[in-house]
């Protein structure tokens, strides 16, 4: 049997340079094994190849989002939840290969990503983001499942500006005490703080839904880290899982999403995964 050969490197592209892309930048820089760094994009091309020239050893071109989707075999979109519709659509339309950390834009129009992926022969890669357990999860979901709980507790300044408080009235950084802010759903947790409980997003998908998938947000003055408590009863029997994440220079993103971003892209160039 003929030799194939080592396998052709994965070209990477960021889009978005804050706190996660910078990060995952640096990693790819190294380099990588199997994986090379082929473009970056931003809303601020400048900055980005200012952030880009400081940063790595080997730049690579920073270009429009329209430009870098035929650059590249993957997509890291780490932007604001705003911009996950444009980056989204941009990559699924050209065919490539899409690692998501806005689990909770990607939920508000599931079916429509999914066919788009379907339409131009592409994949969604969901990274687990701040929690873990989403290997069991889905284990747990192919049998009966009971319930899905995730408590999610943060510093107020990790919540500030959420749509959901401000349309209550609930100003967080007051607080001298723990207090419960949200109940309900994954679904209704997403829309209400779209930038806070991508963590629930992904747990939904891996598990029963955004519907049945249950959320408690608590606004926690005496912590510094944000933590997740995740457990799931089923016909499998319980399991818990509690993290406490290290927050990046970003309050609202933990060192343990980024290192997720750079394990998913370590399993798609490696020749074995380990996992469900």
């Amino acid at each position: 049997m003929q030799d194939s050969g080592p396998r052709p490197l994965l070209t990477v592209g960021l889009a978005g340079f804050g706190a996660i892309g910078q990060r995952v930048a640096v990693a790819l820089d190294r380099p990588l094994p199997g994986l090379r760094l082929g473009a970056i994009t931003s809303r601020d091309l400048e900055l980005a190849r200012e952030r880009a020239e400081a940063l790595l050893k080997a730049p690579p071109p920073v270009v429009p989002l329209a430009e870098m989707v035929f650059m590249v075999d993957v997509v890291v979109e780490a932007a604001p939840a705003q911009a996950f519709h444009e980056i989204a659509t941009a990559t699924l339309c050209a065919g490539k290969t899409l690692i998501v950390l806005s689990a909770g834009a990607l939920l508000d129009s599931y079916e429509a990503y999914v066919n788009l992926a379907q339409q131009g022969g592409s994949r969604i890669h969901v990274v687990s983001g701040a929690i873990g357990g989403l290997d069991a999860l889905a284990a747990a979901a192919v049998g009966e499942v009971e319930s899905v709980t995730v408590v999610s507790r943060k510093p107020p300044r990790a919540l500030a500006g959420a749509p959901y408080l401000e349309a209550h009235g609930l100003n967080v950084l007051e607080l001298q005490a723990p207090q419960v802010v949200f109940e309900g759903t994954a679904r209704e947790a997403c829309r209400g703080f779209p930038a806070n409980v991508n963590v629930a997003a992904a747990i939904s998908l891996a598990g029963i839904g955004p519907d049945r998938t249950r959320v408690r947000i608590v606004a926690d003055p005496t912590i510094l880290r944000n933590t997740h408590d995740l457990e799931v009863i089923g016909s499998f029997g319980r399991f818990c899982l509690h993290i406490e994440n290290v927050p990046t220079e970003n309050p609202r993103t933990g060192v343990l999403a980024v290192q997720s971003v750079i394990a998913t892209l370590m399993n798609l160039a490696s020749p074995i995964r380990v996992g469900t």
